[in-house]
């Protein structure tokens, strides 16, 4: 495993701040608004070429009565007992105030491998007397940041580092098949990564928009490492009224463009809406593998045609994404969770799969063969040959004579005899349609 490294501290010391610093890119959302960061949120990190995982936590509020608050001290816990070194983060402005040192005591007691940070130190050179106060909080020689500036996070990471467990496994692991598991507000995400890791890693309200934040969990089946990616919920673009929700749903379409399988959770309960449509709208558009959850089916009355009839329901509704398998789960009591495993994995396999020129002309004359290709004004459309250009998602470039000639119901054809053939289920196929001679695509 690689070593875990968490952020804690009170709120609004900029502890997201530094977590974007490290990682290079903006994923923690960053908002003056105390309590912006709810769950732990993961990334991956390296420094010098060690590897690790970092976490994002929200504001520890040790004596807070706060529903929300308490949970999010929870979530701090948790990353605490998990992580392998602790970056505590303090404020200079501040000064060393009651909260960090209930925290510090929280440490301390959890037994940790701590770095304690001293943050918008902004200044070069010496730092400022107020510095040594950080002394006091017991936990060894304090380091001056500015995680706005990036001053000192380099001998911030160095101490981390040093600190690393000695049979941590620093390397990075490119075969992890990335998972985003996307879809409406409340409809399961987070109980579902939750049920898969047999832990709270992500926090579980009916509050729809408790996860805010894109937040990366690791987690090993089988032998085959998963990076698990649970997104804020979508909503429609009219209800989007607060800066952090806005941020929401750009970071849950980031997590789209940055996943291998898109796992699309529709409640059961509510059927497939106006907003699931949009959302499995962008998954396809953006060419990635695609599995269907449909998530709370205990809870749904039945008889022998329920589950035909919700099938067909969905396929009618995404008529343009035939190709996605639909899996019935449960992420409440766990009911076909290694279905949907298998489901993932498959759609993984079939995204990235690649066919020989030979292999796909056969098809191909055998399709024409089966069905004339269309003809307009005495000119038929004639296809020379095929080729595979890329994958991730499947993508054939098609050779004829006229590309007006190729028309859409021709095409999809096509397409349905090289499914037939191939099978590439989970995944959507692109085609590229050239003119014999013709450099450009269409």
């Amino acid at each position: 495993m690689k070593p875990l490294v968490a952020i804690v501290g009170r709120p609004n010391v900029g502890k997201s701040t530094l977590f974007n610093k490290i990682i290079g890119r903006r994923v923690s959302i960053v908002e003056d608004t105390p309590g912006v960061t709810r769950d732990r949120i993961y990334a991956d990190a390296n420094w010098l070429d060690k590897h690790f995982t970092l976490v994002d936590t929200g504001g520890i509020e040790p004596n807070s009565k706060d529903t929300i608050l308490s949970q999010m001290r929870r979530q701090a816990q948790l990353a605490i007992e998990m992580a392998d070194v602790v970056i505590f983060m303090t404020n200079i402005k501040d000064g060393v105030t009651a909260n960090d040192a209930d925290v510090a005591a929280m440490l301390l007691k959890a037994n940790k491998e701590i770095v304690l940070a001293v943050n918008k130190s902004d200044s070069i050179g010496e730092p400022p007397a107020e510095f040594y106060e950080f002394y006091n909080l017991g936990l060894g020689d304090p380091i001056a940041i500015s995680s706005t500036h990036g001053l000192g996070v380099g001998d911030l990471l160095d101490t981390v580092c040093e600190k690393f467990p000695a049979d941590a496994d620093t390397d990075e692991n490119p075969d992890a098949v990335k998972v985003a598991v996307i879809g409406k507000p409340n409809a399961g995400k987070s109980s579902l990564i939750n049920r898969i890791l047999g832990e709270d890693r992500v926090i579980v309200s009916d509050i729809a928009g408790t996860t805010r934040d894109s937040i990366d969990s690791h987690y090993e089946k089988d032998g085959t490492e998963f990076i698990l990616i649970d997104t804020a919920g979508m909503r429609k673009r009219g209800k989007i009224d607060e800066n952090v929700e806005r941020y929401s749903v750009v970071r849950a379409l980031a997590s789209v463009d940055r996943s291998d399988v898109c796992v699309i959770m529709i409640d059961a309960s509510s059927g497939v809406t106006e907003q699931d449509t949009k959302i499995c709208g962008y998954a396809h558009e953006q060419g990635k593998a695609c599995v269907i959850a449909v998530n709370k089916w205990d809870i749904i009355e039945k008889d022998s045609n329920t589950t035909k009839v919700f099938t067909q329901n969905v396929r009618d509704a995404l008529a343009y994404m035939q190709y996605a398998p639909i899996v019935f789960i449960s992420a409440k009591t766990g009911q076909r969770i290694d279905k949907l495993f298998e489901e993932i994995i498959d759609a993984n396999i079939q995204h990235k799969r690649r066919i020989s020129t030979g292999l796909l002309n056969d098809v191909l004359n055998d399709a024409m063969a089966r069905q004339q290709p269309p003809a307009d004004k005495g000119k038929r459309l004639r296809i020379y040959y095929g080729t595979q250009a890329s994958s991730a998602p499947p993508t054939f470039v098609l050779f004829c004579n006229s590309t007006d000639l190729f028309h859409y119901s021709y095409l999809r054809y096509i397409e349905n005899r090289i499914r037939e053939a191939f099978g590439f289920s989970g995944t959507p196929i692109r085609f590229i349609l050239r003119e014999k001679g013709d450099k450009s695509g269409k």
